[in-house]
């Protein structure tokens, strides 16, 4: 099968196997960039750490050096780039899919690359997902690009990066699969679901290969939770729906104060600030695991929790919101687990002959998330996955709807990601019609048959017009090299006596990897005539497609 056959094949939303090889294909190259990233973070580390992600054994002095050396080497990549190409991680990912099918800048992606490397191995309270995420998409969407790929397809493909890089970065496969659907696309359907489990599960034996097949929390004891327990994890859950309406609200305007401050002065601040915080409370610094080893210790006091929480809690807020480059999903889970690790205290106050810290510390990661996200079943299987535990699955479940239910239904919380994309003004949501037709290539209903006129005068154009019989379209190429649709205009001469006048229309050019909406909106203000569609070149026209066969797909339903 040729190329152009496997482009015309994936411009339909259909499931085929060209795709599903095509995902395969970008979640290994996703997962090779993923698996190079994490190296990169854990290789630095263990020049200064004695474990990953433990500053705990560092003095106080390079506890608070360390942010600022970090910082300095983000302002110098940035510098070298000319302070342009900021944007990255998550949400910027979505508001790519939505407005460029997932066509990720590669500078952005440099951007995110090492300065994730180098927040991550600073000791910044941000997670590893965010840069995955992005570096995910950009690889895959990248062979859509080289391939010349429709664009339709080039999203897909930024989808199955998307799984990989996640899968890649924490041994997930079926929550990546869920956050790519739940959190980043927000749409289920068949023909991107199978490539990006695909994509999944390469991503996830990449990692295996690698790294070997734990999970990142799967120290946690085995779940105990008897039914007469439930009225408590509800009371988490509700504590935790107030805690991450709380974090949103402190993230959005922590944003808008940074809005105005130059990015080295602020990046600057936000090394100072979790540098002071690691002096204070080291378990505060890195993704969380620090955080969940101290909860986990026995006899830890209850002012050390909360000031362990607090502390989480200020230098996420502080360093996301001040532009360092990193994801808030490890920070959130940290959080997560020190506030459910805090009501367990509060909870063995009156039953002292229960623990339930692990436990809740696993609870509360599940319902931070679900809060925070707005993606319950998502961060269901995350914890699920993450822990190695199947019977979470039940509690978890209460947990989660009591925090997503206070936080979104009695608090008015949406997800972090949407707020962040209206507060930057970065669109993310598109008409019904221009989503409907953004799933269809061009070359899925364009017309191969036409009649090409070079530099044709009326009499030429007449003659042709006469002596067709079988009606297909007339194009006419002038000197200048335009194209125009040819046809007869019945308003203008009555049915029968003069020859019928010749109504010609300008042809606008669409790329053959454009959808169906590049050519609808060509076409929107007219309302009539037809693209015609080239490949690489516009001198190379390879079909058209009219206004009125768009329209009648959608009006029919045949879409």
């Amino acid at each position: 099968m040729s190329l152009k056959s496997i482009r015309k094949k994936l411009a339909k939303p259909e499931p085929s196997w060209q795709l599903c090889l095509l995902g395969l294909l970008g979640g290994t190259l996703a997962s090779v960039f993923i698996i190079l990233f994490r190296l990169s973070i854990e290789s630095l580390q263990l020049l200064y750490l004695e474990n990953i992600d433990d500053y705990t054994t560092l003095s106080e002095f390079q506890r608070l050096i360390t942010p600022i050396i970090a910082v300095t080497l983000i302002l110098a990549l940035a510098w070298l780039l000319g302070f342009k190409y900021t944007r990255m991680g998550i949400p910027f990912v979505i508001h790519r899919l939505k407005v460029a099918y997932g066509s990720i800048p590669f500078k952005n992606t440099l951007t995110q690359f090492f300065g994730g490397i180098f927040a991550l191995a600073g000791g910044f309270s941000v997670g590893r997902e965010g840069p995955a995420v992005h570096i995910g998409a950009a690889s895959s969407s990248f062979l859509g690009s080289k391939l010349a790929l429709p664009h339709n397809a080039i999203r897909t493909l930024c989808a199955c990066g998307i799984a990989a890089g996640i899968s890649a970065s924490f041994n997930t496969p079926l929550a990546a699969v869920i956050f790519v659907m739940e959190v980043i696309l927000r749409e289920y359907k068949l023909h991107i679901f199978i490539p990006v489990i695909l994509a999944s599960i390469i991503g996830s034996m990449m990692t295996n290969a690698v790294f070997g097949s734990f999970h990142e929390y799967e120290f946690f004891a085995y779940l105990e939770i008897d039914f007469w327990h439930y009225p408590l994890l509800i009371i988490l859950g509700i504590f935790l729906g107030f805690l991450a309406k709380a974090f949103n609200s402190s993230l959005i305007y922590t944003i808008k104060l940074a809005n105005n401050i130059h990015m080295a002065k602020r990046l600057f601040i936000a090394a100072i600030l979790m540098g002071i915080i690691g002096v204070l409370v080291p378990q505060a610094m890195g993704p969380g695991l620090s955080a969940i080893d101290l909860i986990l210790g026995e006899n830890v006091a209850i002012w050390l929790l909360l000031s362990l929480l607090v502390a989480k809690f200020v230098a996420t807020v502080a360093v996301l919101g001040l532009g360092i480059p990193g994801g808030i999903i490890g920070p959130t889970l940290g959080i997560g687990a020190v506030a459910g690790a805090f009501i367990a205290f509060v909870v063995s106050l009156i039953f002292p002959e229960i623990s339930f810290t692990g436990d809740f510390a696993l609870l509360g990661m599940a319902g931070m998330l679900a809060a925070t996200l707005n993606a319950p079943l998502a961060a269901l299987l995350t914890i699920i996955e993450l822990s190695n535990q199947l019977q979470l699955a039940l509690p978890a479940m209460v947990v989660i709807t009591s925090a997503y239910l206070t936080s979104s239904q009695f608090l008015k919380n949406r997800s972090i990601f949407l707020q962040q994309l209206e507060l930057q003004k970065l669109p993310y949501q598109i008409s019904p019609v221009e989503s409907v037709l953004q799933k269809h290539g061009v070359l899925s209903h364009m017309e191969h048959d036409y009649t090409l006129l070079q530099h044709a005068n009326d009499e030429q154009i007449k003659y042709t017009l006469a002596t067709q019989t079988t009606h297909q379209p007339i194009i006419v190429q002038s000197a200048n090299e335009e194209y125009k649709l040819v046809q007869i205009d019945l308003n203008s001469h009555p049915l029968e006596g003069e020859d019928r006048a010749i109504k010609t229309t300008l042809m606008p050019a669409i790329d053959s990897q454009a959808t169906l909406s590049e050519a609808y909106f060509a076409l929107y203000e007219k309302r009539e005539g037809a693209v015609f569609i080239y490949h690489k070149s516009k001198k190379k026209i390879i079909g058209l497609l009219a206004f009125d066969k768009i329209r009648l797909i959608l009006t029919k339903g045949n879409i």
